[in-house]
C-alpha cells in the first residue's frame, strides 16, 4: 500500500461515518485526562486517527480530541498539498485549531505528535515533554538517528512517556506470529513500497512499514546490515547474531503493497498486508491510559540503526555494514 492508497482510505473512512456536529469539543469536552491533542495536520493520519478516537465508543476509553496545532513540515509537497483538506476534515469533527504548541498543551492532557516531516519532531517533542504530556510520536520517530536518539535522551531527562509505531506492528498477522503461531521465528522476509525524501533516512521515510514488522517478528539483535540499489529497488538483508536472517525488499517501481512472510519452527506465517489502523489507535489509546509503551525505546532505535547501516551500505556500494550499539 502506498502513501495515495492511505488518503484514498483516509477519505472513504471519513465519507463512511457520521461527522459530530460542527462545535468544538475544546468547549464540550471537560474529562480532565482525556483530552486528546494534534500536532501537524498535514498527514491522513490525523484525520483518520480523530474520527476513530472521537467516534470510537467504549474503545477509546473516553478520549477525544479537541484541538490542534496544524503545522508540521514547511516544504515537503505531498504535506502542504494534503494539508487544507485534513484542516478541514477534523474542523467538521469539531476539532478546535490553536495557533501554538503552547497554547495547544494548555488545553489538552495527551499529544498525537503527528506531523508528516521527521525534521520538525525533536523541536515539536522537546516541548511536550516539557510539559510531561503523555504523546505518541508517528512514523518516522526523526529523519536521522542521531535526532531520534535525541527525541527519547530527551523524554528520558524529563520523565516523559513515549512512543513511536508503524500500523503495521499491531497487524493481525504480525500478531499471530508474535503469540507462536508458528514457533519460534526462524527468519522473515517482507515487502514494501520504497518512497524515498530527500530530507530523510531513504528507508525511515516509507520502508519503516515494513522494516518495523520485520522487527516484532524477528526481535532485536541484528548484527550486520546489506543493502543492494537501484533505481526501483533495495534489497536489505540483516543477519541476526543467532544466525537468523530477515530480508526487506523497497519498491519503487511496480506493484507493491506492506507485506511478508514469517518462518517459524512449527510453521510459516503470513504478514499483512496492512488493513486497519484500528489496532495501532487502540494501542495508543491504552498508552494514554497507563503510559506504559508497547514499544521500547531501544527497540525502536535499533529499527533507526538498522536504517542507518543501510544507508551506509548503500554509500559503500552494497558493503556489509555491523550495526553501531
Amino acid at each position: 500500500m502506498n502513501r495515495r492508497h492511505f488518503i484514498q482510505q483516509t477519505a472513504l473512512l471519513s465519507a463512511a461515518g457520521l461527522l459530530v456536529p460542527e462545535s468544538s469539543f475544546a468547549a464540550e469536552f471537560s474529562d480532565t485526562g482525556k483530552r486528546v491533542g494534534i500536532i501537524g495536520l498535514d498527514t491522513g493520519h490525523s484525520e483518520v486517527f480523530t474520527k476513530m478516537i472521537n467516534t470510537g465508543g467504549a474503545d477509546m476509553k473516553g478520549y477525544k480530541v479537541i484541538a490542534a496545532y496544524p503545522h508540521g513540515s514547511k516544504d515537503i509537497e505531498s504535506a502542504l498539498k494534503m494539508k487544507p483538506d485534513i484542516i478541514k476534515a477534523v474542523q467538521a469533527m469539531g476539532v478546535e485549531l490553536v495557533g501554538s504548541i503552547e497554547e495547544l498543551l494548555d488545553k489538552v492532557d495527551v499529544i498525537l505528535l503527528e506531523s508528516n516531516d521527521g525534521r520538525v519532531h525533536p523541536e515539536q517533542a522537546l516541548k511536550v515533554f516539557k510539559a510531561g504530556k503523555k504523546v505518541f510520536i508517528d512514523k518516522p520517530v526523526a529523519s536521522s538517528l542521531a535526532d531520534a536518539q535525541a527525541i527519547f535522551k530527551a523524554a528520558e531527562k524529563y520523565n516523559t512517556p513515549v512512543f513511536s509505531s508503524s500500523a503495521l506492528r499491531f497487524d493481525a498477522n504480525v500478531q499471530k506470529v508474535v503469540l507462536g503461531s508458528i514457533g519460534s521465528v526462524t527468519g522473515a522476509d517482507v515487502y514494501t513500497p520504497g518512497d524515498m525524501d530527500k530530507n530523510h533516512l531513504d528507508l525511515a521515510w516509507y520502508a519503516i512499514h515494513g522494516i518495523e514488522m520485520l522487527f516484532t517478528v524477528m526481535g532485536t539483535g541484528c548484527r550486520t546490515v546489506t543493502r543492494t540499489h537501484t533505481e526501483g529497488t533495495d534489497l536489505i538483508v540483516g543477519v541476526w547474531n543467532d544466525g537468523r536472517i530477515g530480508t526487506v525488499r523497497a519498491i519503487r517501481k511496480g506493484a507493491s503493497n506492506i507485506a511478508g512472510v514469517a518462518f517459524g519452527e512449527k510453521g510459516i506465517g503470513q504478514l499483512g498486508p496492512f488493513s486497519s489502523y484500528e489496532p495501532l489507535v487502540e494501542k495508543i489509546i491504552t498508552f494514554f491510559e497507563t503510559g506504559n509503551p508497547p514499544v521500547s525505546p531501544a527497540e525502536t532505535l535499533e529499527i533507526f540503526k538498522f536504517i542507518n547501516a543501510a544507508q551506509e551500505s548503500k554509500k559503500r556500494k552494497g558493503a556489509v555494514v555491523e550495526m553501531a550499539y
